[in-house]
């Protein structure tokens, strides 16, 4: 562990709020798990239309809401503008959409790949998603009724947490311990 506290930063692209929230779940997860909280690490969500600098940090995850299985313009932007500074640094990729039970569609993004060779991304990881009509345009609840798109909250919270644990153990170097309940 080094004497300064590791900074990571989370940036996102969701397009009715879903993503985002998981990007508040990682960057609480990151500074809140046991490696976290020894290193003293710190970690802040923000929206990749800000285009926040990554250059003061010591990591990013990069993640993005996945429509048409693309990932949306202002993340794909953002690692594009970024690229050296990303490559500079441990990064890792996620992804939100697959939604219902089992999770559909299965499949990675198709620009995951791709994004991950531009950023030198360690791991990419798809969460599933929520669908919630209420929050879509005319356009969108017509496709997903059309589709049959199940509607509900997928994401899996205690999936993303020992995601985020993962990440931290491996920033700040020391072991994921796993809390007894």
């Amino acid at each position: 562990m080094t004497a300064v506290a590791p900074r990571v930063l989370v940036v996102v692209a969701s397009k009715h709020g879903a993503t985002a929230e998981i990007a508040d779940a990682l960057a609480r997860g990151l500074a809140d798990c046991p490696a976290g909280r020894a290193a003293r690490a710190s970690a802040v969500a923000v929206r990749a239309e800000q285009r926040p600098n990554p250059a003061p940090f010591d990591a990013v995850l990069l993640g993005s809401a996945v429509y048409a299985g693309r990932w949306l313009d202002p993340a794909r932007q953002y690692a594009a503008a970024y690229a050296d500074a990303l490559r500079a640094r441990p990064v890792w990729l996620f992804s939100s959409g697959p939604i219902g039970e089992p999770p559909f569609p299965p499949d990675e993004p198709h620009d995951v790949g791709p994004l991950a060779g531009l950023t030198g991304a360690r791991a990419h990881r798809i969460f599933a998603g929520r669908l919630d009509k209420s929050r879509l345009s005319f356009g969108e609840r017509a496709m997903a009724t059309a589709m049959r798109a199940p509607v509900g909250d997928f994401r899996d919270w205690d999936d993303i947490a020992a995601w985020a644990s993962e990440i931290a153990a491996a920033v700040t170097g020391l072991p994921v311990t796993v809390t007894q309940v």
